[in-house]
């Protein structure tokens, strides 16, 4: 038991000290801006994970319990009813107080009575799987953080990068003009068993993953790489933000109501397009993953291609089936941004792991047989399980070792500012 402490208190400090880092060399403005109802403030996601543990670990949990500050029970209250009420989401950037300071501080004091609970003999039943989940939720709030910051800086008028000083690193080498040629893979489908599993896996899991089920695929075929900006670019010169024909209709009404002519950070520059990146600007670089995307976009891309793209279950099925497994842990790119595809010797599917997250024409619904865990921490993804769709893979912003074959992503059709991009998908020729 003393070792399990020690084991899940020296990742807990590895979570929490990761958050931290990633603000690191932002300004006290730059943690405190709001760039759209969307997005939250930097420093909000460092109050909010950490009312997440004061909340559903130290309150019932510690004897005595007390909290930091009364008032943060609102403030920092995402969308919890069963907690009570919360601050209005949109309005997080007007809200001065905490200050970045006073975040600190609460942070380092509940890190300690944390601590203290996991130092206690004996450890409190239960109090370790909350724990866990506390981890994995501050993981999809540090991915968060660097999508919210992202959109922000695009803001200002010289495109600051963010990931230069944090890395003291140029802008990732790009050196070939040619992307990977795309192969189509085919699978034969049949039954199988779709979710999570703890054998293959890994020890946690969102409930949203399970209960693991059977289920049928037919044979289809999954393109080898994700769709480049250059391809994207051909798209757009084909006028594929003008045509109808190739758009759903809530997409083509959404293209229609901004005038939209190309994903989100690409600005025309001329003679071509240049991209606003987390470690500055730069020029389109034709065999790098494009990103950014809507589902809206991505569906009306792969319809102009003479594709579609792959159901959740579709996708899970090639990833099991894959020669090359999930690594337990990916290093995380410090350029924040995905890379291209391997020309030379390389695994089947490429780019399935941590490069972007990939749309599926799946929605985010229940597995058969899923029940919320009762009480606030049931609210966690079940209540948003109308309107999403369902993604997969991971991004560049995605915490080593925060994903899995199981692991289900999922946003509104028109959400642009997470790193989302294309895997094409076919019915079996």
């Amino acid at each position: 038991m003393e070792r399990h402490s020690a084991n899940l208190l020296a990742r807990y400090l590895d979570v929490r000290s990761a958050s931290e880092s990633l603000i690191a060399n932002l300004s006290v403005e730059d943690c405190q801006a709001q760039s759209m109802p969307d997005a939250s403030p930097a420093k909000w996601h460092l109050a909010h994970t950490t009312w997440f543990f004061e909340t559903f670990v130290l309150e019932p949990f510690e004897p005595e319990f007390a909290p930091f500050h009364p008032s943060f029970r609102v403030l920092l209250n995402s969308y919890y009813q069963g907690v009570g009420p919360q601050a209005v989401r949109a309005q997080r950037g007007v809200m001065t107080s905490p200050t970045l300071a006073d975040v600190k501080r609460y942070r380092a004091q509940v890190d300690g009575r944390i601590a203290s609970i996991l130092a206690s003999e004996p450890m409190p039943t239960g109090v370790a799987e909350v724990i866990r989940l506390g981890l994995q939720h501050e993981q999809q709030h540090q991915e968060l953080l660097l999508t919210d910051i992202k959109h922000l800086l695009s803001f200002n008028p010289d495109h600051a990068p963010y990931a230069l000083p944090l890395a003291q690193m140029q802008s990732p080498v790009m050196a070939d003009d040619a992307p990977a040629p795309v192969q189509w893979l085919a699978f034969e489908g049949g039954l199988f068993e779709l979710g999570y599993a703890a054998e293959i896996d890994g020890d946690f899991a969102f409930d949203n993953e399970g209960p693991r089920h059977r289920c049928f695929v037919a044979p289809f075929e999954m393109a080898s790489r994700l769709v480049t900006e250059g391809e994207f670019a051909h798209f757009m010169a084909d006028e594929g933000y003008r045509r109808p024909e190739l758009w759903l209709s809530r997409g083509w009404d959404w293209v229609q109501e901004a005038r939209r002519s190309a994903p989100l950070y690409w600005h025309s520059e001329g003679t071509g397009w240049a991209l606003h990146t987390l470690y500055g600007t730069r020029a389109l670089h034709s065999p790098s993953p494009v990103v950014h995307l809507s589902y809206f976009e991505a569906d009306a891309y792969a319809r102009w291609a003479g594709a579609r793209l792959p159901t959740e279950a579709e996708w899970e099925f090639a990833a099991r089936n894959q020669s090359v497994t999930l690594p337990e842990a990916i290093a995380q790119d410090p350029s924040f941004h995905p890379r291209p595809a391997d020309a030379g010797n390389s695994p089947p599917l490429q780019q399935l792991w941590c490069q972007a997250w990939q749309w599926t024409q799946s929605p985010f619904t229940p597995y058969p047989g899923f029940r919320p865990e009762p009480g606030a921490i049931g609210e966690y993804n079940g209540k948003f399980m109308c309107d999403q769709w369902v993604l997969r893979g991971g991004s560049c912003a995605t915490p080593a070792g925060h994903i899995r074959e199981s692991y289900r992503n999922f946003f509104p059709a028109h959400a642009q500012w997470q790193f989302s991009g294309i895997r094409l998908a076919r019915d079996a020729r």
